[in-house]
């Protein structure tokens, strides 16, 4: 993973990290529901920004050297893995 990559992600997670303190004193002060709901629905968006980003930096490298790769079982498991994200992500 480059540098500059790495540093988004890490900068996308620290601004989570910060909204979900800040849900955390919305909830404190008891304020308007809809404000948390809202909340809530921006770090979820953001994470799915972040594991987009991940998802992209895993099939541009790993599942490329993989696939390049010699090993038929390397294949099957990077394969296999890819199904479960998928799986996963279908159920969320």
């Amino acid at each position: 993973m480059t540098d500059e990559r790495k540093a988004d992600i890490l900068q996308r997670l620290k601004s989570v990290e910060g909204h979900v303190r800040g849900i955390g004193r919305m909830v404190e002060e008891e304020a308007y529901c809809i404000d948390v709901v809202n909340q809530i629905l921006a770090i979820q968006r953001a994470l799915k920004k972040v594991s987009s980003r991940m998802l992209d930096q895993h099939l541009h490298h790993c599942v490329t050297n993989a696939i390049q790769g010699t090993g038929n079982s390397q294949k099957e498991q990077i394969l296999g893995e890819l199904i479960q994200v998928f799986e996963a992500s279908s159920k969320a």
